[in-house]
């Protein structure tokens, strides 16, 4: 394969008609193929409340998941730790790796919409952002970089508090996230103390072989954790496609040597549906914009429509501009268009791994999106 390496982005998504235990089926199914197909590393997401979306934990579909696998590395993309503690994320790890020893990736991210005190996100102009000119919409070589959207009207909506309500215990308090990730470090290497002097040893958990992932969206909290504790660092494409530069940039400016890593090493997801023919493609993905719809309005992740369904839902101008920055960055073609928009993407962003999430109806579709992006992508090594 490629020099740059391919992994996979898993939502367990479930599809019209379908339940999560066929959705749960098929993800186990296409990790199975995605293996064959040379995937460096295959990612499971965490939502919650969605009718649509079965991965709900990441760690149960792990265990499932390793069960069924023999070389590929598995991971989360992310470990929410809004609603956890360090010592439960570490203790569920170190079971998966005292498992299957040596494949795991701990990805961590924050959740609920807060930020770590004392940190702001320098609000740049499109001009600047990345170092280099984005005029029209577009870097230099190419990248699309939308609007920048507004997730405010989401992150209060009564469906947010619904799930803060339910994730969390009663009066409960998130603490700072560079806190919980240095407690989750220290659990790890075996040098946890609290202020009263007193050790913790998690086992199994302390030493575990896992490699260590932050994820995030903005040149913020996350950017400047992973930067500063010398982490690995993955921002999504395909959820902030217009922060995508100002979060590689902020991760590399925060960035400082550690034992892990002498330099940043930087992944980048995007959403992508390959088939034999652009239209074919184009079909394939035609649900998409209906999905996103029901999650940026809070309704939860829905089914995923078959392409006629998605034909016969209702469409208004708000609609449209409501998702428009996700429909025009997700990169749908022939194996050979979508390969050059990923190119695109990792040059832009000065990459080291791309990270695919793809999103069918029919679960053939999907396998054979991953295939014939695997085998162009094994054509450019």
């Amino acid at each position: 394969m490629s020099r740059t390496p391919l992994g996979v982005l898993d939502l367990v998504p479930i599809s019209s008609g379908s339940s999560a235990s066929q959705a749960l089926r098929n993800s186990i199914d296409l990790a199975q193929h995605t293996e064959r197909f040379g995937y460096a590393r295959y990612w499971f997401a965490e939502h919650h409340l969605n009718p649509g979306v079965a991965g709900t934990s990441p760690a149960v579909v792990l265990a499932l998941t390793a069960a069924a696998t023999t070389s590929i590395r598995l991971g989360s993309g992310a470990v929410l730790l809004g609603h956890r503690t360090p010592l439960a994320t570490v203790e569920e790890f170190g079971l998966l790796d005292a498992a299957f020893p040596g494949r795991f990736d701990l990805g961590l991210g924050r959740s609920g919409g807060g930020r770590t005190p004392g940190s702001a996100v320098p609000v740049r102009e499109p001009a600047l952002v990345g170092g280099a000119a984005v005029r029209d919409g577009y870097t230099p070589n190419g990248l699309r970089i939308p609007q920048r959207f507004d997730f405010t009207p989401l992150l209060k909506s009564p469906r947010f508090a619904l799930h803060k309500a339910l994730l969390q215990q009663p009066n409960a308090e998130t603490p700072d996230y560079a806190d919980q990730v240095g407690d989750i470090l220290a659990l790890l290497a075996g040098t946890y103390v609290d202020g009263n002097g007193q050790q913790a040893h998690v086992v199994p958990g302390e030493g575990a072989d896992l490699q260590l992932w932050i994820l995030g969206s903005s040149g913020g909290a996350s950017a400047e954790v992973a930067g500063g504790n010398g982490l690995r660092f993955a921002t999504n494409y395909h959820v902030s496609p217009a922060t995508v530069l100002e979060a590689a940039e902020g991760y590399r400016a925060a960035f400082r040597a550690s034992e892990v890593l002498s330099a940043p090493h930087v992944g980048v997801s995007a959403d992508v549906v390959v088939a034999q023919t652009e239209a074919q493609a184009r079909e394939l993905a035609s649900g998409y914009g209906a999905w996103v719809r029901s999650i940026r309005t809070a309704e939860g992740a829905i089914q995923f429509p078959t392409p006629q369904e998605a034909r016969a839902l209702p469409w208004t101008e708000a609609d449209r501009a409501l998702v428009a920055d996700r429909v025009d960055t997700q990169f749908v073609g022939t194996a050979a268009q979508v390969a050059d928009q990923l190119e695109i993407l990792r040059d832009a962003v000065g990459a080291d791994e791309l990270i695919v999430t793809t999103i069918t109806h029919d679960h053939a579709d999907r396998v054979a999106s991953y295939r014939l992006l695997a085998e162009e992508w094994a054509r450019r090594a």
